[in-house]
């Protein structure tokens, strides 16, 4: 079976498409990538998205127009790569969040729009959306949803391996043989990615290769008062997103630290904000492997912190272990699209903190009759990626 999975994340800077080829072999799951590409939001667009995100208000009518308009651009992109690929038997579409709906340490309801009827009239095939909210129903978080693509792929690791995705929001996932959990770290490039928008310091809008925040130094003061947040110290399993991490949050920590830094020395510290945070995790889960992959894994300045700080700990791309680390999240609701076809759970309890595994997202039929393959009774006990 041929799936696309589409997203776009926490980063909002534009879409991730992967085109993958499944198999079912004995117990096995093979996956072969067909295609990847990423296209940018179109700069109007996405400006208008980050003006409308929490705490901004937004009315209705501009909610309507945006779920419009991120449907057309997933439509395009969709077409893009069935074009480049072949004809897909199902698009998985992510689409975009723009609210996730968290109290404490229960997630309470998520949005995400790109109105997924363009997509299936565009292509023609059936669209699968709205995954993220049949897990809330049963008292998970909804995320990370990657944690199932995490566990198929790294369960056999001897000794256990944690996943860490770096997009906008840090997640990891713990695997240890059949057994797994999962959460929401905190910002990986969210705050980064703020305050290099607002004050236009790279015209893509994060921080390339790490050159701002390596010219920088690190604010101590700052640092002390952003790693006071009392997010890092709920329990898990839990979830947050840039309802909490946005740019105005930079702004009040600035006033509660008492100091004022230039540009280079405010990218440098939530650069180290993000480092110790994800190394205290990682130390915590006590695993010796650290698989990483999301837009952070690309920043040396990341990633040469974490290895400094985690010296105990193999820290490698995902790329390695078969998933390559800009596409991880393309690939995971394309397999997430193959679960759902199938009558499998797209979520397993310990990585959502739901009560139990669920079969996930909304079904909008294509140019034809609905075609499902037949249910596969017993779910893979292992994804191979090629």
């Amino acid at each position: 079976m041929r799936v696309l999975g589409m997203i776009s994340g926490t980063s909002h800077d534009g879409i991730d498409v992967a085109m993958v080829d499944f198999e079912l072999v004995g117990s096995v799951l093979e996956g072969r990538v067909r295609h990847t590409a990423s296209t940018p939001y179109p700069g109007e667009l996405r400006s208008r998205l980050i003006a409308a995100l929490p705490p901004a208000p937004a009315t209705l009518a501009e909610v309507c127009e945006l779920d419009t308009l991120i449907g057309q651009s997933f439509a395009a992109a969709a077409a893009s790569a069935i074009e480049a690929a072949g004809p897909a038997d199902l698009v998985v579409s992510h689409g975009q969040t723009v609210y996730h709906w968290v109290e404490g340490t229960h997630a309470l309801g998520t949005l995400q729009i790109g109105q997924p009827a363009w997509i299936a009239e565009r292509t023609g095939a059936p669209v699968l959306s709205d995954v993220r909210i049949r897990d809330i129903t049963a008292g998970g978080h909804g995320a990370p949803l990657v944690s199932v693509l995490d566990g198929l792929l790294l369960g056999a690791y001897e000794g256990g391996a944690g996943a860490l995705n770096l997009g906008g929001i840090a997640n990891m996932t713990v695997v240890r043989g059949d057994a797994l959990y999962a959460y929401d770290l905190g910002p990986a490039n969210a705050l980064i990615d703020a305050v290099v928008t607002s004050r236009g310091l790279h015209p893509r809008g994060f921080d390339e290769d790490g050159r701002i925040a390596a010219s920088g130094r690190v604010d101590e003061r700052l640092l002390e008062v952003l790693l006071d947040e009392p997010y890092y110290r709920l329990p898990a399993p839990k979830s947050t997103g840039k309802e909490l991490f946005h740019l105005a949050y930079v702004e009040s920590a600035l006033a509660r630290a008492g100091v004022t830094i230039g540009d280079a020395d405010l990218v440098a510290t939530l650069t180290e904000l993000t480092v110790r945070t994800v190394a205290h995790e990682v130390r915590a889960a006590g695993v010796g492997t650290l698989v990483v992959s999301g837009g952070g894994c690309r920043n040396p300045v990341v990633m040469d912190g974490l290895r400094a700080a985690l010296p105990g700990v193999s820290v490698a791309p995902s790329d390695d272990f078969g998933a390559p680390a800009d596409d991880k999240e393309a690939i995971a609701f394309a397999l997430i699209g193959w679960l759902t076809a199938h009558g499998l759970p797209g979520t397993v309890p310990g990585g959502t903190g739901a009560a139990g595994a669920r079969i996930l997202g909304t079904l909008t039929p294509g140019a034809g009759p609905l075609v499902l393959p037949a249910p596969v009774t017993a779910p893979p006990r292992a994804l191979r990626l090629a």
